[in-house]
């Protein structure tokens, strides 16, 4: 009750509760995201919501176990939930949001395309209606928490990844995805530009939908807000659900490196990594001035990561990435020794295989040269096999040789084993 709380923290918990409701209410109106329902499990994969291929990237190797519990943490309409139950076999799935509306559509999606079972004695998923700040009612701990798109909504989000951080098991990984404010600065000046001509109507989504499109179309063709929707969101805001999420949501924090380490750091957990790392890679931008990235050397993790976001502000519209709990391995395979010794997989995030053109893991086509394919197909057969070969048993046979396989192993086409 508010009557026992110190009075000094009432008009924050109002306040909090205030933003809590416009936001469910947001979504209530326009459930999100707004993909279709299907009659089947979805198709492909992210392989950030594939415990495997996760673990892999985080630690060098492949897990030990897979009957794992994965929470949903701001699941929306199940879209992201779909995929955890279905690319996890062996896991139990739990989905939390504040909106009543997108958790009946999640429900439904999961039950419609039989990702979820009709008899509760063996369903892998489970839907609760929580705030992330409530996060601690949920029983147990969690060995993956999934957070896509949802601390920046909230009023606290240091609050909310620390309520998170509590539920993450040792040895457990959490993946989160916030929005960046180099990126995202048009959409910034456009949620301003309609809150002010909404005026008092600001809270009616609908009307700040019409609103926005009706600016967007008012405006002269090159003009930079104009210029910037058409590039790079125009497609995707076709639906009103898209656009109310982007240009009149009551609530939203972007980030720079310095304040995201800040919320990383208020967390108490590990930075492992950015699941975009192609993105946070210097030479891409600077490759063609050796002595500019022998000038960078000196430079932090941190201030690298800096560097990149003000050299190429348009690319970072939002960061992704991976924190986790130790005890946690730490592979970098950097051993010939330890490669040959190990158990190789093929990875699960593959599309088209057997085929030798294939999308891998972050659907881009690869061409797989006729060792490489000999060398997955045999590590799909240790998969098979009771005893399974090692890498250095299945080169013996194979014509790869140790830094092939460490090729396939940096493309995330394989998964290790340590001996």
């Amino acid at each position: 009750m508010l009557d026992s709380q110190p009075s000094s923290q009432l008009p924050a918990q109002t306040a909090s509760q205030t933003v809590s409701a416009a936001v469910a209410k947001l979504y209530d109106t326009y459930p999100f995201p707004p993909e279709p329902l299907l009659d089947a499990p979805p198709p492909g994969f992210n392989w950030r919501w594939d415990w495997l291929a996760a673990y892999n990237f985080c630690t060098g190797q492949k897990p030990i176990k897979q009957n794992i519990r994965i929470l949903d943490a701001g699941c929306g309409t199940g879209v992201g939930t779909e995929y955890l139950v279905h690319l996890n076999p062996s896991a139990q799935v739990v989905g939390i949001d504040l909106s009543a509306g997108a958790l009946a559509v999640a429900k439904e999606r999961c039950q419609k395309s039989g990702v979820a079972a009709a008899n509760s004695e063996t369903n892998r998923v489970e839907f609760h209606h929580l705030s992330l700040y409530d996060a601690d009612q949920l029983k147990g701990e969690f060995d993956l928490i999934n957070c896509v798109g949802v601390l920046h909504h909230l009023p606290d989000p240091i609050r909310g990844i620390q309520s998170l951080a509590k539920k993450l098991a040792p040895g457990g990984l959490m993946h989160i995805f916030v929005y960046g404010e180099l990126g995202r600065w048009e959409i910034k000046l456009m949620q301003q530009a309609i809150a002010l001509l909404q005026g008092n109507q600001r809270g009616d989504y609908r009307d700040g939908v019409q609103l926005g499109r009706k600016i967007f179309s008012a405006l002269p063709e090159n003009n930079r807000l104009v210029k910037r929707e058409q590039e790079r969101w125009s497609l995707e805001n076709q639906r009103d659900e898209c656009f109310a999420d982007m240009y009149v949501h009551p609530q939203e924090i972007d980030y720079n490196i310095d304040t995201l380490f800040e919320l990383i750091d208020a967390s108490g957990l590990e930075f492992i990594g950015f699941s975009n790392p192609r993105v946070w890679n210097l030479e891409r931008l600077l490759g063609k001035v050796p002595d500019l990235l022998e000038r960078s050397q000196g430079l932090s993790d941190r201030q690298l990561y800096r560097l990149i976001e003000l050299l190429d502000p348009e690319t970072i519209t939002h960061y992704e990435f991976f924190l986790g709990r130790n005890p946690l391995p730490k592979n970098d395979w950097s051993s010939d020794q330890a490669v040959l010794a190990a158990i190789p997989e093929r990875s699960p995030c593959m599309d088209g295989w057997d085929s030798r053109c294939l999308f891998n893991y972050d659907y881009q086509i690869i061409n797989l040269a006729e060792n490489e394919w000999q060398f997955l197909k045999a590590c799909d057969r240790n998969a098979e096999q009771a005893e399974q070969q090692t890498v250095e048993q299945i080169l013996a046979e194979v014509n790869l040789g140790i830094e092939g396989v460490r090729s396939l192993l940096s493309q995330q086409l394989i998964l290790l084993t340590p001996a």
